[in-house]
Parts: C-alpha cells; structure tokens; sequence
C-alpha cells in the first residue's frame, strides 16, 4: 500500500485534503466517492521537514507559472466533467490555486462571469495568463457546447509543452553547469596561482618563460580591465536585444538561427512539431482553419517560419487546401508533408497534425539528445586543452627554476 495526498470538495463545495493507503490512484477515487467526496488532486504524499513547513521562501507565489495554469486547467476539467457548475467550479479552485496571483485572476474570472460575461471574455482580460490559443478554444467550446472536451484537449497541450520544455531545461543543467565549473577553475588559475608562480620568478630575477608570459598578460588584462570587459558584454547583450526588438532584426536573427549548423535543424523541428500541435489542438476544439491559421502565426516563435503562414493562409482562401502552400514554402519535411496531406484528403486532418506534433516532439528530444552528446565531450576536451595548458605553462616554469644553476 502507498500512502496519498489528495485534494477533493464534499458536495457543499468545502474543500478537503488528506492522505490515504491505497494500491493505486484508481483506488484512492473509488475510496473517496465512498466517503462522499469529489477527488481533485491525487499524488504520492511526500514528507515535508519541519524547517521546510516553517520557511516561507520569497518568492513563493509570486507570478503565474506554466504549471499553475496547466494545474488549473486539469482541475477545472476535473470538476466540469464531475457536473460541477462553472461558477462553482471557479470558486473552489480560487482555493486550491497554489500562486496567490492566481488565486486573484480566478477570483476576477468569476465575478466577470457572475456579471454575465462569458468564460472566454473574462478570460481575455488576462492574455499574459491565457494564451491566445487557451481563450479560442474556451470560446469556441462555449459556441459547440463542448466546454468539457475542450478542457481536456487544453490541458493536454498544456502537458505536452511543458514535458518538452523540461526535458529540454533538464537536457542543459550538465552542460551549463560543466561550463561554469570550467570558466571557475581557469579564472582561478589565471587569476590567484598564475601570479604566485610569477611573483617566484621576479624575486629571483629569471625571465618569465613564453606560455607563462602570456598567462601572465591575460591575467593582468583582466584584473586591470574587468570594468571594460563586462562593459563590452552589457554592450553586446544590450546591442543584440535592441536589434531583436525591430521586426526586421528579428527575422534576420531568426533566419540566421535556421541556417546555424546543428541548431538549425532542432529549431525547425521544435517549430514544426509547434506549429502543428497548436492547430491540430485548434481544429479539434472547433475553431475554423483560417482563423486557427492567424492564432498559429502569432504562437511561433521563429519569425522566419511564422512569415511564411500568411501565404499559406492565401493559399487556403484560394481554396487550394492546406498541403499544397505548406509543400511550396519549403519549410516543413517531407513526413510532415505526407501525413498532412493524408489527413486533408481523409478528412482527418486535426488528428495528422496531431500525430506530426507526436512525431516531431520525439525528432526534438532525439536531437537535443544527439546535440547534448556533441556538445559535451566537445566542452570537456576544451576545458581540458585550457587548463592543460595552464597546468604545463607551471610546470615549465618549475622545471626552468631548477634547472638554474646555484
């Protein structure tokens, strides 16, 4: 037996948490409507320290987080499927919203729609919490009566984006962290034991070998000019941001970027698998294609991919379908290419895009994986060459100062 968390609401709507024994999370559910409660939340119990139920960290509850949202979606699916009222629903989860910030929006969401406002209206007054694509597919559940399935496919593509992005955050914490304790160790060679080995050699008034001449110069460049070199970083950072700001520095950067050896080809993959997710996930809530087209473009990231929707939109207003314009602006591949035509000429076309998203997450996490294994012994031998070199640079030194004679 495993012990469990869970979160649930009596039928009054009270709000109740607790653990429970049982053999799985099915178990937990039937045990609960046994005891007359809705389950909300179920997970593993995890045992918290004293210290860590005393300390309320700083930035606790700060702001509203991908997973929050995600959160609030599935619960609100959760407690709409139950046949729990939309209002009702709100209310019981402005009490279970982790994030005070959200707490706050649930609270706001619901009096708008207390005052009668729809969903997908109150919604809109917060886009930097609900996407674009969030607040069309609530809106477009409201116009089919379909609130509880399209719950369900949000949450879903909330899920799968954020799965991908934490695989992708986990995939760099060993090569960030590798970098950092390598530009560590050569700082603190160049910096604290390089001068030691020369301060040896000015008392006994020898010349300094090259490879320590140099290390010597580069430490005294950066110990006398720091200011200067993190000014020219501030300036290149500032530089870059600026010229990103402007539309057509960000699609040349953009461009640029999809052009880049090895990293071209994973954006272009994260895009596609972007692009389709997000229309497939559109068409299955009910949103027409033109207008799910206009969402999608706004969604990707890469400015020199999302340039080439607006022909592709002309091309479906032609009537020419949505294969032939995706095939002629040569950005897509070829198996995308053939599902989707597949799926326009079946007339499944939001479960092709759906299966091309599925496809395309898996290239992604294949090629961050291909890209990790690249990138690190690539780092390692760099770092090594580097503080080799530093290392043979003493021992020469050493190795000159006993081969004066006394």
């Amino acid at each position: 037996m495993t012990a469990y968390s869970y979160r649930a609401s009596t039928l009054e709507g009270k709000i109740v948490e607790g653990t429970i024994d049982a053999a799985d999370h099915g178990a937990v559910a039937i045990k609960l409507q046994d005891m007359g409660l809705l389950p909300i939340r179920v997970g593993i119990a995890t045992k918290k320290s004293a210290l860590a139920r005393e300390i309320e960290w700083p930035w606790k509850g700060r702001g509203i987080s991908r997973k929050h949202l995600l959160v609030f979606t599935q619960e609100l699916h959760t407690l709409v499927r139950s046949g729990f009222p939309l209002d009702r629903s709100l209310s019981v989860l402005s009490q279970l919203a982790e994030s005070e910030a959200l707490s706050q929006v649930i609270q706001d969401v619901l009096k708008e729609v207390k005052g009668g406002r729809s969903f997908s209206e109150a919604l809109g007054k917060y886009p930097e919490v609900f996407p674009k694509i969030y607040i069309n597919m609530i809106r477009a559940g409201e116009a089919g009566g379909a609130m509880e399935d399209v719950l369900g496919r949000i949450a879903s593509f909330l899920e799968t984006s954020e799965h991908l992005r934490s695989y992708f955050v986990g995939a760099l914490i060993y090569p960030v962290l590798l970098s950092v304790v390598g530009i560590a160790s050569v700082t603190i060679l160049t910096l604290f034991v390089v001068p030691r080995f020369v301060a040896v050699f000015e008392d006994t008034g020898l010349p300094l070998p090259l490879p320590m001449a140099i290390l010597k110069g580069i430490g005294d460049f950066f110990t006398g000019y720091w200011w200067l070199v993190i000014l020219g970083i501030v300036l290149a950072i500032v530089s870059i941001r600026r010229s990103r700001s402007t539309v057509e520095g960000r699609l040349r950067w953009d461009r640029w970027l999809l052009r880049a050896p090895l990293l071209g080809e994973v954006v272009r993959k994260i895009e596609v698998a972007r692009f389709a997710r997000t229309l497939g996930t559109l068409l299955h809530g009910g949103v027409p294609l033109l207008q799910g087209m206009t969402i999608v473009r706004e969604i990707i990231g890469n400015q020199g991919i999302a340039t080439l929707i607006d022909p592709i939109r002309n091309g479906i207003k032609k009537g020419e379908g949505i294969a032939k314009p995706m095939k002629q602006s040569g950005v897509f591949p070829p198996l995308a290419m053939h599902l989707i035509e597949v799926g326009e000429e079946s007339g499944k076309l939001e479960t092709m895009l759906v299966q091309v998203a599925d496809v395309y997450d898996g290239e992604v996490r294949n090629s961050i994986r291909n890209l990790i294994a690249f990138f690190e012994p690539a780092l390692i031998l760099v770092m090594g060459i580097i503080i080799g070199t530093i290392v043979v640079s003493m021992l020469m030194a050493i190795f000159s100062i006993n081969d004066v004679p006394l």
